[in-house]
């Protein structure tokens, strides 16, 4: 099929897109990478009248490395970061999840703030938003800037927070201080660059005698939004963690989600590889490892 007609304009500044939007509201979509939105534009899923080309935009492409935090633009593109050495050492969770983000062709289009805001509840950069706490900043032209939490930004399947003349600009992601940080990132597709069926992350902060002294756990593809696990997590804090301790806060997180059935599993089986990919990155995140990050293998 092909697209629905529609207008096409290139987005001169930030401040010509929020306009843009404030003029067109429900019937504008912006255009970053398109990897998202052009396949649901060209199967008539997505029918804008009006598409917003914000990928020019320098002011959204920077990257901000500082104390605390690394402050990403929305149109940052997913391979630019993948090849970071410096964002990889400051936030390693992210590049791990990116290397399972569709194909190399796919992520030197994709976007940072695409995949965030199309919000595919299999998605791997959605996940590791909530998993990290990462703060997102959006912009309109009426209300100005405000920020909001991943956790609070994800509202449903393809749906958040973002409202119909805001545009994500920015996303701040929290940098652990310290030594022993440690990640994995797993995950369960039909095929390699297709949406998990079932996916999970983590990333732990072990002492020297491999007792975790911090802990963020999530899982993707179950509900529709990606989970993440603040009070399990802290469970695991004090503790060295072991196959048992890992099994046990896989099931109990599990249990907390409502996963639902299609073509590829239905519901008890995506509980089943839930329960399998948190308890392998738990278990792959506190054994040590000479760079202090271990990156699971994902799984077709």
């Amino acid at each position: 099929m092909k697209a629905a007609p529609f207008e096409y304009v290139l987005a001169e500044s930030l401040d010509h897109a929020l306009e843009c939007l404030d003029q067109y509201g429900l019937d504008a979509r912006t255009l970053a990478g398109g990897q998202s939105l052009v396949p649901m534009m060209a199967m008539r899923l997505a029918r804008p009248s009006m598409l917003l080309d914000i990928n020019r935009l320098a002011e959204l492409k920077q990257v901000d490395i500082r104390e605390g935090a690394v402050s990403m633009g929305a149109t940052t593109g997913q391979r630019a970061i993948e090849n970071n050495i410096e964002v990889h050492g400051a936030i390693p969770l992210v590049r791990d999840a990116l290397r399972w983000v569709g194909h190399i062709q796919t992520r030197n289009r994709g976007t940072i703030g695409g995949s965030l805001v199309h919000a595919d509840p299999s998605a791997e950069l959605p996940l590791v938003a909530v998993v990290l706490d990462a703060t997102l900043r959006l912009c309109s032209k009426a209300d100005g800037e405000r920020e909001i939490a991943a956790q609070e930004f994800f509202l449903g399947p393809m749906f958040t927070a973002t409202a119909e003349i805001e545009c994500l600009t920015s996303i701040e992601w929290p940098i652990w201080e310290g030594s022993g940080v440690r990640t994995a990132f797993d995950e369960t597709a039909m095929r390699h660059g297709d949406f998990a069926m079932a996916s999970a992350a983590c990333q732990l902060q072990i002492d020297e005698n491999g007792v975790c002294q911090r802990a963020a756990i999530g899982i993707g593809g179950l509900d529709g939004v990606p989970r993440s696990f603040p009070e399990l997590a802290q469970q695991l804090v004090g503790q060295r963690i072991d196959v048992r301790l890992a099994r046990e806060i896989a099931h109990c997180a599990v249990q907390q989600t409502e996963p639902g059935s299609d073509l590829h599993a239905d519901a008890e089986f995506r509980r089943q590889l839930a329960v399998v990919m948190l308890t392998r990155v738990l278990q792959a995140a506190s054994t040590p490892s000479p760079h202090g990050t271990t990156n699971s293998t994902a799984h077709a």
